[in-house]
């Protein structure tokens, strides 16, 4: 048996990433700063957007979108049971009820149907997760938020007035570098959140992004504005413009939160979105192409649906599922790969089975095709540095286990 551990998601940084964090150590300004500032345009330009604000993570930028439009106590925020708690922690967090929608059957995203049954005239937002960087329906999303304009009532006062329908903010925490209909994940939807944290395709440690246009006569250099009032403190200049000379004097406008990113964080960004779409992208493709091919006509398995002409994928994952199988025979095929020294993973214990949710009266019983896919779903290593070998290794391993 080979003895070399295969693990399940390394950063892939290179000596340009940390040639570049050196000289940001070097420059005398490690916080927000010049970095940061100039991996949002790249980014805006790389999502074909007006403009980005980065933060500390992707989960700061889902709860920031839903305070700046002042969504909480009273209102509700539709989204999917398949996918990682912050998802549905920051609607808790505001004050707002997450409800949920069932996944399609046979695929891991959720279904516009039941978002559908599940509108009233709480609803403020809907929060679509693009599962494994594959991107969900959008037009019909956008169909069913139209149709339900009418029992959209905004908040006097707030934001929600320059629309006239639910907000869409997609959570795009695996599918950066992905595209819907030729468009660019990023500018489909009204907010965009992508996750950088270690584990994801473009890293910068920890770290998140959000994508934005202007919207009716809400321009994005507004919404700009009010994002970096609420991501430090409420304070009038960022720290760069603070210390410009004789530019101490500040005003705190709305008591903020505490979440920027900082250039240590955007230097190695930086770097990866160089990276990212001639180098980083490009192998997982080939991964991902390999495991298709190993598993594509052996009927013991069941490879991800991500095959649709208008969707493309930004390979984050590669959730296989085991057919026929429970929780308990996928979780012994689990630990038998564990056992070969190759890490695998679960994606993802839905939200509505941990106990925080639990105790809230959900119930995975709801979500039948949610759990259905669970149940026998093991994520393979796919990351730009694992090498062809150990991808046909973790294929034969898989295959003799099962």
């Amino acid at each position: 048996m080979n003895d070399k551990n295969i693990p399940f998601s390394p950063p892939d940084i290179s000596q340009e990433e940390i040639d570049e964090v050196i000289d940001t150590l070097k420059s005398g300004w490690i916080t927000t700063g010049p970095k940061t500032k100039q991996l949002e345009k790249d980014i805006a330009k790389y999502c074909e957007t007006e403009n980005a604000t980065c933060l500390n993570s992707a989960t700061a930028g889902l709860e920031l979108v839903l305070r700046m439009f002042d969504i909480g106590e009273g209102d509700e925020v539709i989204t999917t049971p398949y996918t990682f708690a912050a998802t549905a922690n920051v609607i808790l967090h505001t004050g707002a009820k997450p409800v949920f929608a069932d996944i399609l059957d046979n695929e891991f995203n959720i279904d516009p149907k039941k978002i559908a049954d599940v509108f009233t005239e709480k609803t403020k937002a809907v929060i679509p997760v693009d599962f494994a960087g594959y991107p969900v329906d959008y037009d019909e999303i956008k169909n069913v938020v139209n149709e339900n304009k009418n029992k959209f009532k905004p908040k006097k006062g707030s934001l929600q007035e320059h629309f006239d329908r639910a907000i869409i903010l997609a959570d795009s925490a695996h599918s950066f570098g992905a595209s819907y209909k030729n468009k660019m994940i990023g500018n489909v939807t009204d907010f965009a959140v992508f996750s950088f944290h270690a584990v994801k395709n473009l890293v910068t440690a920890e770290g998140g992004c959000i994508t934005f246009n202007s919207f009716d006569n809400l321009s994005s250099e507004e919404i700009y504005k009010n994002l970096q009032l609420l991501s430090l403190h409420g304070q009038s200049k960022d720290a760069l413009t603070k210390m410009k000379l004789g530019g101490w004097k500040y005003n705190i406008e709305l008591a903020g939160y505490k979440c920027n990113m900082t250039d240590i964080q955007a230097s190695i960004g930086l770097v990866q979105l160089k990276r990212y779409e001639n180098e980083l992208l490009p192998k997982r493709k080939r991964i991902f192409e390999i495991y298709n091919e190993q598993f594509k006509d052996d009927d013991r398995f069941i490879i991800p649906p991500f095959n649709s002409e208008n969707k493309k994928t930004s390979y984050h994952l590669y959730p296989i599922r085991i057919n026929g199988a429970d929780e308990e025979k996928r979780n012994n095929i689990i630990q038998k790969m564990t056992d070969r020294k190759i890490a695998v993973n679960v994606h993802f214990i839905p939200v509505v089975m941990h106990s925080a949710y639990t105790k809230l009266g959900f119930s995975i019983k709801d979500f039948p095709y949610t759990y259905k896919a669970y149940q026998n779903e093991i994520s393979l290593p796919i990351y730009s540095s694992l090498l062809e070998e150990d991808v046909y290794r973790v294929c034969e391993s898989l295959k003799a286990i099962v």
